[in-house]
């Protein structure tokens, strides 16, 4: 059996957590045929195929899964022993960085960022996913980089760190034949209303806060996120309840008035969440600095 070399553990771990040989050799900047050959001098090692093609990428096969603890701690421990977490030089880098995020840190965050990393990072690319059930588990494959957002499931086991605090507003048409630039209670609760159901997130603080004042809304009209709220509260006599910062820029984009709400809804951190076994790493380490110099340390009201 012929000795592993690390630079081919690297490209283990990287195949297993992209789910892609592409993506594993954009991460490490290296040749996609360089990831291909040291996958085939793996798969000859360890006699398996290690990934296998499917409609989800590479899925790795049950070999594979069993030794990634392994290799993965290999990695951190040889790591370790060089004294050294490695740098990583923005300018130069080439790597992916997988982020998922609420749908309104997509609409309000990332074009800040990625406005950012083509200034600083040209050969850093994003891609982007929704915060959902499953986030947890890719957190801690390392399939994903960071999770932005509103999501108080990833509080436990996560490192976190606070970007900013956010409260709620109600949205309206511009012209809407009874709402002008104020909101109580008893059109609060005669006006039908847009919930948005979204799942992975806090954001049904809302309800229990409104169950707690006795105050009901007709909701009129379910939808899965709030990428498309701006525009249908526009066109219609429905009121929405949405974070400050999301309808301040939905206020910039459709014919909508922001307007408080008639009963104090609470306020919430933002944050971003990472798996500890990345707490170390330098790209890791570098993206959540970003992160934090571009969204942290003040009261982001729009």
């Amino acid at each position: 059996m012929a000795k592993l070399d690390v630079d081919w553990l690297d490209v283990f771990v990287e195949i297993y957590k992209t789910q892609s040989v592409s993506r594993a050799a954009l991460r490490l900047g290296i040749a996609q045929a360089s990831a291909s050959i040291a996958l085939n001098k793996l798969r000859r090692h360890f006699d398996d195929p290690l990934f296998c093609r499917t409609s989800q990428g590479m899925e790795a096969t049950p070999r594979a899964q069993s030794i990634y603890p392994d290799i993965q701690e290999a990695l951190l421990r040889i790591e370790k022993a060089r004294g050294t977490r490695g740098a990583f030089s923005p300018a130069d880098e080439q790597r992916e960085f997988r982020i998922c995020m609420t749908d309104i840190s997509e609409i309000v965050l990332l074009p800040k960022l990625i406005n950012h990393l083509q200034q600083t990072a040209p050969g850093v690319s994003v891609q982007a996913e929704k915060i959902s059930p499953d986030s947890r588990r890719g957190l801690e494959s390392g399939e994903l980089d960071l999770a932005v957002g509103f999501t108080p499931d990833l509080d436990a086991g996560f490192y976190q760190q606070a970007l900013f605090v956010q409260n709620f507003v109600c949205l309206a048409s511009q012209a809407h034949p009874r709402i002008r630039g104020k909101l109580d209670r008893r059109a609060f609760s005669a006006e039908g209303h847009i919930v948005v159901t979204t799942a992975g997130t806090g954001h049904s603080i809302v309800d229990k806060v409104l169950v707690k004042h006795k105050l009901e809304r007709q909701a009129v009209l379910r939808v899965p996120s709030f990428l498309g709220v701006g525009r249908i509260v526009a066109q219609t006599e429905l009121l929405v309840i949405v974070p400050r910062l999301l309808g301040t820029a939905l206020a910039s984009q459709e014919r909508v008035q922001v307007l408080e709400p008639p009963v104090p809804l609470p306020s919430y951190k933002v944050k971003q969440h990472w798996h500890e076994r990345f707490n170390l790493d330098a790209g890791s380490i570098w993206l959540r600095r970003t992160m934090a110099g571009l969204f942290s340390g003040r009261r982001m009201d729009g």
